[in-house]
């Protein structure tokens, strides 16, 4: 049995109004609008620069072999001349140093230089908004294209569109794993459809990461997932050249027209057309001043003086300077002394060093490298003709492009013998271009020679074609 219980109304008119606020903005679509000029001229420069470097550097070939190949299955990298295995990652290391040394460097000079001239996600961005503009027309058409319904134009607009954007991100997640796999090799397998699961995967998640990416996302990868947008106000200081409004020659903005006399209406020299904001790739109006989502391209200096020409007004509204120069009223030449500053001048000197140390180490480099590992499952043990031996393997890697040939040899105790399955009476071993071998070593001393304990002993590897050697140590075990 149950019990009944009177419902009553719930007064809210007592009760707070609650209202949602949503954590995240929509963002409008940005349609960038093609611009022509002085820094324009430049960023395509450096994107024709950059993809020919990127696309064409696999097809190069140095003697039998692929120039630049990073082989990760056979551990050892291709760099023109260079044959670099995993024990010279401090090369590697170096490198890696040196850019981002470089990239400090040219952010305290003359801020995001990188983002907006040589970044793959500004250089391919640009890339497919080309594609975008010769196939659904400029900024105006693009709009009114989106906005529009769906028709049979429209689809075959922008299926023609997203086909060119896959067919040239495929074609780039190809270039990507030709890297790391012969790239001859790996059109051929893309032509007989063999491409292995790994090289199949990169292909595509590469490709699908530029059509994202370049198609899609474009801003907001700079905006949002960039961390170099982030931490780059660390670098920049009141002399670093960045783009910049002249706020006293430009305000207070207004609508003007040829007939306009600027000294009777006071009026300041921008007009307000607001093409600064409809060219820039992040959709920021420069200006409201420095922001982090500006990627210093210059795009919207080169519409604006474009604009200054046509209403007769000197150039520079828009321009690179620095904010001492905005604000002291710096002509170029004050602009430029402030360059070799303290900050500028350590970071050179550190690039400088690391440069010149990497470089110097490069040239002193042997061309083969030699590792020695015991035999752990043998300590020590007694051969024929009472003599006690220590058991090693050597591993021989020749960074050159041709046949070496190295003669072994062992010093550190007296009456030390080396002996190897492997080597001729000459104590020599042959190990193959650009290949590592595996050398099965046994050190021999009289049973009873020495005492008890640990000795150290030294193997002198010496190539027989260059005179070069490599000296290792170990450790020869006596048992008690």
């Amino acid at each position: 049995m149950t019990k009944k219980t009177d419902a009553k109304p719930v007064d809210n008119t007592n009760q707070p109004n609650e209202a949602v606020i949503s954590l995240y903005a929509a963002a409008d679509k940005i349609y960038p609008r093609s611009t022509f000029g002085f820094f324009t001229k430049w960023r395509w420069a450096m994107i024709w620069l950059t993809q020919i470097v990127f696309y064409g550097i696999p097809w190069l070939e140095w003697g039998q072999r692929q120039a630049l190949l990073f082989d990760l299955e056979a551990r050892r990298f291709y760099i023109f001349k260079l044959v670099l295995y995993p024990q010279d990652l401090i090369y590697l290391t170096g490198i890696l140093i040196i850019s981002a040394l470089s990239l400090f460097l040219f952010t305290a000079v003359a801020g995001r230089l990188w983002c907006g001239y040589a970044c793959p996600q500004t250089v391919y961005t640009e890339i497919f908004l080309w594609i975008e503009a010769k196939i659904e027309g400029d900024r105006a058409t693009r709009m009114k294209l989106d906005d529009a319904p769906m028709s049979a134009k429209k689809l075959i607009k922008k299926g023609g569109k997203h086909f060119a954007w896959i067919m040239f991100a495929l074609w780039t997640g190809f270039t990507f794993v030709g890297y790391f796999s012969p790239i001859r090799d790996l059109g051929g397998a893309v032509v007989n459809l063999g491409l292995g699961p790994w090289e199949t995967f990169w292909i595509l998640f590469y490709g699908f990461a530029t059509y994202g990416n370049a198609g899609f996302m474009r801003e907001q990868v700079c905006k949002y997932m960039c961390p170099y947008a982030r931490f780059q106000s660390a670098m920049f200081d009141d002399d670093t050249l960045i783009v910049t409004y002249d706020e006293k020659r430009g305000e207070p903005r207004g609508k003007a027209s040829l007939k306009t006399d600027m000294d009777k209406s006071k009026q300041g020299a921008c007009i307000d057309c607001s093409l600064c904001v409809q060219v820039c790739p992040t959709g920021i109006d420069i200006r409201k001043g420095l922001q982090y989502e500006c990627i210093g391209c210059g795009a919207c200096a080169d519409v604006c003086d474009t604009v200054m020409d046509k209403m007769g007004y000197e150039r520079g509204l828009v321009k690179y300077s620095t904010q001492h120069a905005m604000n002291l009223g710096w002509g170029r030449e004050q602009m430029l002394r402030r360059i070799l500053r303290p900050r500028v001048l350590i970071y050179t000197a550190i690039l400088a060093l690391i440069v010149v140390a990497l470089f110097t180490s490069l040239m002193l480099r042997t061309s083969f490298k030699v590792d020695v590992v015991r035999d752990r499952g043998v300590m020590a043990r007694l051969a024929n003709g009472g003599m006690l031996e220590n058991v090693y393997r050597l591993q021989i890697m020749n960074a050159t492009e041709s046949a070496q040939r190295y003669q072994l040899s062992a010093s550190g105790i007296d009456n030390l013998k080396i002996e190897s399955d492997v080597a001729d009476a000459a104590k020599t071993v042959t190990v193959n271009s650009a290949e590592s071998r595996w050398i099965p070593v046994r050190l021999q001393i009289p049973d009873g020679s020495i005492k008890p304990g640990s000795h150290h002993v030294r193997f002198v590897i010496k190539s027989m074609n260059d005179n070069e050697s490599v000296d290792e140590k170990a450790v020869f075990l006596v048992p008690r």
